[in-house]
């Protein structure tokens, strides 16, 4: 995801902000084995990998991690995941037509 922004009349790329798992423990609650976990899990997934293979997350991973944590007053992670899928084929079908409408 890249933001644009006008500077005198240019158009700037700004590359997205990518997070290594210690920001994201810095920035939320959860531990460095908990964000491991939910990425194992499918509750999150990483935006890309370094060349030494540390994962990289992207800006909507903070969303994600703040719906997991309201999700985990009532429910349990299994059915957080269950929760979250349905919501991404939701969103990919969304995607879709969209783009078929624009075709």
């Amino acid at each position: 995801m890249r933001r644009t922004e006008e500077a005198q009349g240019q158009t700037l790329q700004i590359p997205a902000k990518l997070y290594r798992i210690g920001e994201l423990v810095r920035y939320t609650p959860f531990s460095r084995q908990t964000i491991h976990n939910y990425t194992i899990m499918g509750l999150i997934r990483e935006a890309q990998w370094t060349r030494g293979g540390h994962r990289l997350y992207d800006e909507s991973v903070f969303g994600r991690l703040s719906k997991i944590i309201k999700l985990k007053k009532t429910k349990t992670l299994l059915e957080i995941r269950q929760i979250l899928s349905k919501e991404d084929t939701a969103g990919k079908v969304a995607g879709y037509r969209l783009q078929s409408e624009n075709n």
